[in-house]
């Protein structure tokens, strides 16, 4: 076992974390599935579940700025990686513990910095402030909301290093970086605010930032599932941002009934759960595949040169057809991308980006309308 241990600290930069860690005095299931728990909790797929209950207890602004920033961590996090392109520890000798499908995702990502330990440092930190600035508090309620958002980021970098996802600098990497966006976030959260519920033009402001995200996006060293997250989240806040602004002095002004409120009991709010969800995935499935089928044809009659990744088999050509068929395409708009590197773009990208968006946009506006109608 000595020799294992001693063998991994001379693997290619292993912190003296990583290996103990692959000794069996450190390993243990209980550890395995606590961390792994951990790790889905604080992961992008969590958040998305957890945002529109969030937005449906009433508590719009913190829904809103949370989803926001959550997109800004993203973007810049990953959008570091893949300039970077620093891997991840190297299994083996690192044992890594990919328990569930999120994990093997973030398995083809690059390592630096921690996604996990980024988005836990300003998440954390944002939803501590939002309490101590709203909501009643003392010196002992501030010391102990400190402790539990300081033992989180504490337990999530742990676990990834445990876990094998993380070196240790990719996680000290990714609190640094955490807490800059924090600070900058904090610095200007209400002047984001203003602008998405009272400012001019929002709507077309917002669509042609994510249209621009879309292409000011560094490319990687290999293809890594990264810049899927950063486009599901782009459509996310282009959705919610577009539903806020139609619908803010309906359903999200501060005066709308808060959970566990007279006007809005655990009842209600468990009703308001069961009817949103399966309406929020009807609307996401059924935008997917309107969008399957029209963007193809859309980018086909504007002459603009297409090639699918996964959402359209047709589209799935080898390189060499490829070329082919981007020579047959023609058209006014054909000169113009032809101004850019790529000789076809990614439907895929479209259809993941317009599927997002119209899920965010039914949590925001077509949801609470049902919850009016039926009295939620």
């Amino acid at each position: 076992m000595e020799a294992v241990a001693a063998a991994a600290a001379g693997g290619a930069g292993l912190t003296k974390w990583q290996a103990a860690a692959l000794s069996a005095k450190v390993h243990h299931k209980l550890l395995d599935n606590f961390f792994s728990v951990l790790s889905c909790v604080v992961s992008v797929p969590f958040y998305t579940g957890f945002l529109p209950l969030l937005f449906w207890t009433g508590h719009s602004k913190l829904a809103r700025q949370m989803t926001l920033l959550m997109a800004f961590c993203d973007y810049l996090g990953n959008s570091v990686k893949d300039a970077v392109s620093a891997p991840r520890p190297s299994s083996p000798p690192v044992r890594r513990v990919t328990a569930t499908e999120d994990e093997k995702e973030n398995a083809m990502e690059y390592g630096l910095p921690s996604s996990h330990a980024l988005n836990t440092v300003c998440l954390m930190g944002y939803l501590l402030y939002y309490v101590l600035t709203y909501g009643p508090h003392d010196s002992v309620m501030v010391a102990m909301g400190l402790s539990i958002a300081l033992l989180l980021v504490m337990l999530v970098g742990l676990g990834r290093i445990y876990l094998g996802m993380h070196s240790s600098i990719d996680v000290i990497a990714g609190v640094c970086f955490g807490v800059v966006i924090l600070a900058f976030w904090l610095a200007v959260h209400n002047h984001v605010d203003a602008f998405v519920v009272s400012g001019q033009n929002v709507t077309t402001f917002w669509a042609s930032l994510s249209l621009l995200l879309c292409f000011a996006y560094p490319k990687p060293e290999f293809p890594t599932p990264s810049f899927e997250y950063h486009t599901a989240f782009n459509g996310v806040t282009f959705g919610i941002v577009y539903g806020i602004q139609q619908t803010y002095f309906h359903f999200h002004n501060p005066d709308v009934p808060l959970i566990f409120s007279p006007q809005l009991p655990l009842i209600a709010f468990v009703a308001r759960v069961l009817i949103g969800i399966p309406t929020i995935l009807a609307v996401k499935f059924c935008s997917k595949a309107l969008s399957k089928w029209l963007l193809p044809v859309m980018c086909s009659t504007l002459g603009i040169p297409i090639v699918s990744s996964c959402y359209v088999p047709a589209l799935k050509v080898s390189n060499k057809s490829k070329d082919k068929s981007d020579s047959k395409q023609s058209g006014y708009l054909l000169k113009v991308f032809s101004l850019f590197p790529q000789k076809a773009y990614d439907v895929d990208t479209g259809i993941r980006f317009v599927q997002y968006a119209s899920l965010a946009w039914s949590v925001v506006d077509l949801v609470p309308a049902i919850f009016t109608h039926l009295n939620l």
